[in-house]
């Protein structure tokens, strides 16, 4: 399940979507909203890029596996986060976010993400 949040700037874009718990929570919504101003300006600017310019790749998006991909943010004080995606029917359907504390994805992550893709699939 997931709900539209979708603002068309008169160019095309992959639509933007956040996915959505049976209860109606919104986790990534949530994650993005407990971040400070500044950080959350940083990863919504990131967001934004990869809805506009889709297909995009590296340094700011990259495929993880299975129809799976990472926005990739550097926040303030050299923090570093990924909201992970799928593109889904021309949409782009946030799973997950998290800050990263090493350098390879946790694997409860990347399942969690799998996990939601599977669900909306």
């Amino acid at each position: 399940m997931y709900q539209k949040r979708y603002v068309n700037f008169g160019h095309e874009a992959i639509g933007r979507y956040f996915y959505a718990l049976p209860s109606g929570r919104e986790p990534v919504r949530e994650w993005l909203k407990s971040l400070p101003a500044e950080d959350r300006k940083i990863v919504g600017e990131d967001i934004k890029d990869v809805e506009f310019a889709w297909p995009i790749g590296m340094p700011l998006c990259r495929s993880l596996s299975r129809g799976l991909w990472e926005v990739r943010s550097t926040l303030t004080q050299g923090r570093i986060a990924r909201v992970l995606f799928a593109e889904h029917e021309g949409r782009m359907i946030l799973l997950h976010a998290f800050i990263k504390k090493t350098q390879k994805t946790p694997a409860g992550d990347l399942q969690l993400a799998m996990k939601r893709h599977k669900e909306i699939a």
